[in-house]
């Protein structure tokens, strides 16, 4: 189509034909003249920002220099500006795009070269970081800032340089020293801290390779292959959860990473049941513990730490299932990969349940010397000892026949069960058994009086008689009265513990 008539700067009249393209190209320019800010708009951001620095409110600066270098994309200086607000963040790699920035727009701007070689500088790039120095000292050879950093690029260099020479003859305390101190110096360098890290493994310190790995994250923002080394090395060490984060973190930055997916498809599985599990312990389910613990163990045979998980939970469960043979085996499977204190106060309990006592004693005093300081362990081990010595004594559980997990229902009727069995009136014709009925009778209503009584029930289950004068508690009498329900006749026993 064409445009109306219009004149040109020489007054003719000139008809032109409108393309899309001169649309479009219109349309463009009206948006740009739109979103173009005044100079007074730049300022008033600039001030803002300057403002927000000298307070230390970092991101209200950094949002107000965006603004003013999008005003103004052609400003050196406030390029310059944002950098050194990124600088002040840790954020180097937005600063060095800012400092490059400010150099291509003015060369000899001094300020952004240093700023630039003490990046570089940080993150290990020497020689880039002693060519920016090397130029300002070109132009301005007394520049103190400049000579203050060129000076310790060398000695840096030097200990990268002696990390690696001890590295190679497996020397890895010495090259760690060396690392360490190159790092104090380029503390943005992540390519130490991953060379760290590898030491770091080759000395089983997985716990500060851990460490590095995730300095070395952070540091790269597309570092794929080390959010895989970090979780592998977490699932190595039994933090499965953290593992599972850490390939996630991978897989956002690329979906399509076959090793990662991989090991995700294999963490996460494992991870699930054991979350699973240690709730279930968590809840008292431990029925349910048990079944998930099983299942980890079923999806991994090679991780000892994960299997080790999986046995812990194993023993604590299956002691509190009262299921001792089975809570010994998995607690002693789970001592042999790694003794911890409270495993060992598991298979004390367990030993405890059997009766047991030596080898109780044995695992509570094992416990204190993995940490002396254990109030479970000191109390389990004086628990034991005083059953130890109970057992020359009576056993009211026994004498009722039930287990020391009973509940009060079951003691009563098994104490009513057994008194009727050997009330003495049923031995009236036999003098003999009937003697014999009257002790057994006084020890079942013994047996009745402390285990139905939650104070001395929990006394007697740490280990003391709380009706033994011998135990320095107190002195007993045993009274029964009444025993009507027996034959329908009263009978009456008081007897004195002597």
């Amino acid at each position: 189509m064409t445009s109306p008539i219009f004149s040109d700067f020489t007054g003719n009249s000139v008809w032109f034909r409108i393309t899309p393209y001169l649309v479009l190209l219109a349309l463009e320019n009206l948006v740009n003249v739109s979103e173009c800010l005044s100079q007074g708009e730049i300022n008033k951001h600039l001030e803002q920002g300057k403002e927000y620095l000298s307070k230390g409110q970092w991101g209200d600066a950094l949002t107000h220099y965006h603004a003013a270098v999008d005003g103004d994309p052609t400003n050196y200086l406030t390029y310059f500006k944002r950098g050194t607000v990124y600088l002040a963040l840790g954020k180097a790699k937005n600063a060095l795009g800012d400092f490059d920035k400010v150099l291509e727009l003015k060369p000899d701007f001094t300020a952004a070269r240093i700023g630039r070689g003490n990046i570089h500088l940080k993150q290990g790039s020497y020689d880039l970081a002693q060519l920016d120095l090397y130029n300002v000292l070109k132009a301005d050879p007394d520049n103190v800032e400049a000579n203050e950093l060129l000076k310790r690029i060398e000695p840096a260099k030097e200990r990268k340089g002696n990390a690696e020479y001890y590295y190679g003859y497996n020397d890895y305390a010495s090259a760690i020293q060396y690392l360490s101190e190159a790092i104090e110096v380029s503390p943005w360098a992540a390519s130490l801290y991953e060379f760290r890290a590898e030491m770091h493994l080759e000395t089983g310190n997985e716990i500060a390779a851990i460490s590095d790995i995730k300095a070395a994250t952070k540091l790269q923002s597309d570092n794929t292959d080390g959010f895989l080394k970090l979780a592998q090395i977490l699932y190595k060490t039994g933090s499965a959860t953290e593992s599972l984060k850490a390939i996630r973190e991978c897989l956002k930055l690329d979906p399509e990473h076959k090793k990662c997916f991989t090991f995700y498809k294999k963490i996460k599985k494992v991870e699930k049941v054991l979350v699973e599990a240690e709730t279930a312990v968590e809840n008292n389910n431990y029925a349910e513990g048990i079944e998930a613990a099983l299942k980890v163990i079923k999806n991994e045979e090679d991780v000892r730490q994960i299997i080790f998980q999986a046995k812990r939970i194993l023993c604590t469960c299956y002691m509190n299932e009262d299921r001792s043979e089975e809570a010994v085996k998995a607690c002693s499977e789970a001592l042999n990969i790694y003794e911890e204190a409270g495993i060992y106060c598991d298979r004390a309990e367990a030993y405890l349940q059997s009766e047991l006592y030596d080898d109780a004693i044995r695992d509570f005093r094992a416990a204190l010397e993995v940490d002396k300081h254990f109030e479970r362990a000191k109390e389990g081990l004086n628990k034991a000892e005083n059953r130890q010595k109970q057992s020359e004594k009576r056993d009211y559980y026994k004498i009722l026949g039930v287990k020391r997990t009973a509940t009060k229902k079951e003691i009563v009727k098994a104490y009513r069960k057994a008194a009727q069995k050997w009330h003495p009136d049923n031995y009236q014709m036999d003098e003999k058994m009937k003697k014999i009925a009257e002790k057994k009778f006084i020890d079942i209503a013994a047996a009745k009086e402390v285990l139905t009584d939650e104070e001395k029930r929990r006394q007697f289950d740490n280990g003391e008689d709380p009706l033994d004068p011998e135990s320095g508690k107190q002195n007993m009498h045993a009274n029964f009265h009444n025993f009507q329900s027996f034959h329908g006749s009263p009978f009456q026993f008081r007897f004195h513990f002597n």
